[in-house]
């Protein structure tokens, strides 16, 4: 089992940055796809981005090509969503969420093929 627990949201005006934290638990993560996902209020939960198990491999969503950066630190068994030029339309709920990664090479943008989640943290981005 892994546990998982955002951090970092909050209001911030368009232009801005803010930095998403997610603390795993249970397992390490170096085994794990640890993925962002979001949420915003009537609309379906989409993918972010993602960085492979092996942590050679990130991937992003279209919509935050250019500004979003994922990383991840094995040692301290965390993964950071960095958002830059922030805007309005990135308001959302956003998720963590793992799954095991070897041997799985497809379904990294799909919500349904990851295990594990975290709560959610708010982005706001104010115009």
């Amino acid at each position: 089992q892994v546990q998982l627990v955002e951090s970092g949201g909050g209001l911030v005006q368009a232009g801005g940055s803010l930095r998403l934290s997610c603390a795993a638990s249970g397992r390490t993560i170096g085994n794990y796809d640890a993925a962002w996902f979001r949420q915003a209020p009537g609309k379906e939960r989409e993918f972010v981005a993602v960085v492979r198990w092996s942590g050679s491999n990130t991937y992003y969503a279209d919509s935050g090509k250019g500004r979003f950066s994922i990383s991840r630190d094995i040692a301290k068994n965390t993964v950071s969503l960095q958002m830059n030029s922030l805007k309005p339309e990135d308001t959302a709920v956003y998720y963590c969420a793992a799954r095991w990664g070897p041997h799985i090479y497809s379904g990294h943008d799909t919500s349904s093929t990851y295990a594990y989640w975290g709560q959610g943290t708010q982005v706001t981005v104010t115009s």
